[in-house]
């Protein structure tokens, strides 16, 4: 590991702490004697998504909590959505397929959603299966209520 203020080669790890999914390592530069941080996580495969219109894309685990966030604003503890978050990638994975369609993350999502809080769900089925009218949206909230 180099050192990022000397540019050296050798360092030396001073203190090694397990985090909830990454190392944490406290390192010390052998010649400038500096302190710094580094974190280790697992370099896992890449889930490639298949967005509805047929284009791919990486996995981005920030577009699932940003859409939470979205449909939950003042609803829903960020601690949650995030916890939500890292429940929805370890599915994925635990698939072990390469691809993944979006429809089954937003499938994931709203199941999620709707154990938790209910506005919120229908919020994120909203945007998610695109309303194009009050009649569907009325369809969705009918079996909501069942």
């Amino acid at each position: 590991m180099k050192c990022p203020y000397c540019s050296h080669e050798d360092t030396q790890v001073i203190e090694t702490r397990e985090a909830e999914d990454a190392t944490r390592r406290r390192r010390e530069c052998l010649k400038c004697e500096r302190r710094f941080t580094t974190y280790e996580k697992a370099d896992l495969d890449e889930i490639v998504v298949i967005k509805k219109d047929g284009r791919k894309e990486k996995f981005d685990r920030r577009k699932i909590l940003n859409g939470m966030i979205g449909s939950c604003e003042k609803r829903v503890p960020l601690a949650k959505l995030e916890e939500f978050t890292d429940e929805i990638e370890a599915e994925l994975r635990r698939k072990e397929v390469a691809e993944v369609s979006s429809k089954t993350i937003g499938k994931l999502v709203m199941k999620k959603l709707k154990s938790i809080d209910k506005i919120a769900y229908i919020r994120f089925a909203s945007v998610y299966q695109d309303f194009e009218s009050l009649e569907s949206f009325k369809e969705e909230l009918e079996k909501l209520e069942k």
